[in-house]
């Protein structure tokens, strides 16, 4: 196994007490049609980590420690891979002026993975989280696992437990 997806493994066991069956292809599962296409599975049943850069977020000075507010903040949001992010009502949501694609350098040195292969857990730091509800039309979906080519299988309603995540349709 991949070190990166041993490590994301090991995490999950140690951080949240369960085993995930991480899976790994050779040909690689760095978008959710190749993920899909990998695991034999819908498009749909793909959820994929995306990570969000707030900007002109207002907590109204009140340093309730949600770690929004701070100028320039980072945010996940867990999506089908069917849908697309609509990053107006993701900014919308958090209370941000306005949201893009994070950089990806950002994304490895805050969250610790690298973009193609970030999990939905096991970040270095908490983000704020938000779900997409067309997952739990599924009996299982399937995250990346630290890498671009390796996925777990996992119940979408656990997913959203252990991520911490608000279920809110983000998408277009």
């Amino acid at each position: 196994m991949h070190e990166r997806a041993a490590e994301f493994a090991e995490r999950a066991q140690d951080r949240y007490g369960v085993d995930l069956d991480v899976l790994e292809f050779d040909a690689g599962t760095k978008t959710a049609a190749a993920a899909a296409d990998a695991v034999g599975c819908d498009t749909a049943a793909i959820a994929s980590t995306i990570v969000v850069s707030l900007s002109g977020v207002d907590d109204g000075g009140n340093g309730d420690g949600d770690g929004i507010g701070d100028g320039d903040d980072l945010v996940a949001a867990i999506t089908s891979g069917a849908n697309r992010l609509d990053l107006d009502a993701a900014a919308q949501h958090f209370g941000a002026s306005a949201a893009s694609m994070a950089d990806p350098v950002r994304i490895r040195d805050v969250v610790g993975w690298s973009i193609g292969g970030v999990p939905p857990l096991c970040h270095d730091a908490a983000l704020p989280t938000v779900f997409d509800p067309t997952l739990v039309a599924y009996d299982t979906v399937y995250g990346a696992a630290g890498t671009p080519s390796a996925v777990f299988a996992i119940d979408p309603d656990s997913l959203a437990d252990l991520a911490e995540a608000a279920t809110v349709d983000l998408t277009e």
